[in-house]
């Protein structure tokens, strides 16, 4: 199977250098990842390295917490937009979930999808931090904002993606959204199994290595 057009290419460290940014999107364009996942002010230096190319550049809101405000969230999102993202990786308010405050968590969502237009939102559950009926309640919050993905994790907590989660997450969504693994996923058969299991999109550092079939060791 190809891989490549499953994988957002993923560089989302505090300490990312321009040179890595330009490295991470030479990747992109030579292995023609479906983006590159990069911190909101890297996006208009991406938005030249892939001019001209089908790689798209997805960016992350609220990243890593989620605990920003909704306001603040929709603000990062227009900003990314008009940058050139076209992707939205936002973070969920985690607390929210746990606090079962779930008009502010589906306010958050709809927010951020307003903002971002007709652009491809992904909602971040963080499912480390999550119970089970959490992640459902969250899936069925998602369909109700009409976000087009679930994705599994930041990968800045205690945990990324697990097969469970990813089936879980599809069993609730079906076909009305897609799922995003990310953070974990290190191998060509890693990222097989959690196609198998529902996820349509990778959220990985080590694009490069799982489809060329080898073990991506360190990183996202």
């Amino acid at each position: 199977m190809k891989l490549n057009k499953y994988i957002d290419h993923t560089l989302l460290k505090a300490d990312a250098k321009k040179v890595e940014i330009e490295k991470l999107c030479l990747e992109a364009k030579d292995y023609d990842f479906a983006t590159v996942c990069i911190n909101p002010t890297h996006i208009i230096y991406a938005k030249e390295l892939l001019k001209g190319t089908n790689v798209g550049i997805t960016t992350v809101i609220g990243f890593p917490l989620g605990a920003t405000t909704s306001e603040v969230k929709a603000f990062e999102t227009k900003q990314a937009i008009e940058n050139g993202a076209t992707e939205i990786d936002m973070v969920i308010n985690v607390g929210a979930v746990k606090d079962a405050n779930w008009d502010l968590v589906l306010n958050d969502m709809i927010a951020v999808k307003k903002a971002a237009l007709n652009n491809c939102v992904k909602v971040i559950l963080e499912n480390c931090l999550l119970t089970k009926e959490e992640i459902t309640k969250c899936c069925q919050l998602a369909l109700k904002a009409n976000l087009e993905f679930v994705k599994t994790s930041t990968g800045f907590s205690t945990g990324g993606a697990t097969f469970e989660d990813v089936a879980l997450m599809k069993s609730i969504v079906k076909d009305q959204a897609k799922v995003k693994a990310a953070g974990g996923v290190r191998t060509y058969q890693d990222a097989i199994k959690m196609i198998e299991n529902g996820a349509d999109r990778l959220g990985t550092s080590g694009g490069v290595a799982i489809v060329k079939g080898e073990e991506h060791k360190n990183g996202y």
